[in-house]
């Protein structure tokens, strides 16, 4: 930045006393910034200095940690595999049976006749949204249960007990007797929430 900022200047014909005086620091601080002797310079200082010479700072942010972005999801599936039999023919990322379409279940589990869509939700933040998705994706893939897993934590439970009502209907097993099923290698006889 100091080197973009020293070379704005220059383009500029500024000094770096006027450059400092524009925005109130000494020719000094000016020098230490360009130079990138500053530990520390405010975005805000950055962009004041950067609109004296003309030019816009722009910020942005890179994701940091794992380079795996969906880590929490993929661990919510394998918590909700660990619990399910082996039985059951597992596959991640199933597309939806339409030529062209990129919609796809987190899951898909087959066992004889019974297909079991397999939805993971790590933060549910739209609940119509959600159902909206999940039936679309019902109808257009020839589904018959839909497993809805969702990471236990307070805000879900909350956004699942507002909304239980609406729900009530569209899942009707118990989550309970759905993970019984489902580690048996049985068919739920339904639709699920679980919370894992």
């Amino acid at each position: 930045m100091g080197r973009e900022l020293r070379e704005a200047r220059l383009a500029a014909g500024l000094t770096q006393k006027a450059l400092g005086h524009a925005v109130a620091i000494s020719r000094s601080e000016v020098g230490r910034i360009e130079a990138a002797l500053r530990t520390t310079v405010s975005v805000e200082r950055l962009a004041q200095l950067f609109a004296v010479v003309g030019m816009e700072l722009s910020v942005r942010a890179y994701p940091a940690g794992s380079p795996l972005r969906d880590a929490g999801h993929l661990a919510l599936l394998n918590r909700f595999r660990a619990r399910c039999s082996s039985l059951w023919r597992w596959a991640t990322e199933v597309p939806v049976d339409l030529l062209g379409d990129l919609r796809a279940w987190d899951a898909k589990l087959v066992l004889g006749d019974v297909r079991i869509g397999v939805e993971a939700e790590t933060r549910i933040r739209d609940i119509q949204a959600l159902q909206r998705r999940i039936e679309g994706k019902r109808r257009d893939s020839g589904i018959d249960r839909v497993i809805l897993v969702v990471a236990d934590t307070r805000t879900n439970r909350a956004a699942l007990r507002a909304a239980g009502d609406v729900l009530a209907g569209s899942y009707p097993v118990p989550a309970p007797d759905a993970l019984a099923a489902l580690a048996a290698g049985r068919d739920p006889g339904g639709d699920a929430i679980i919370l894992m």
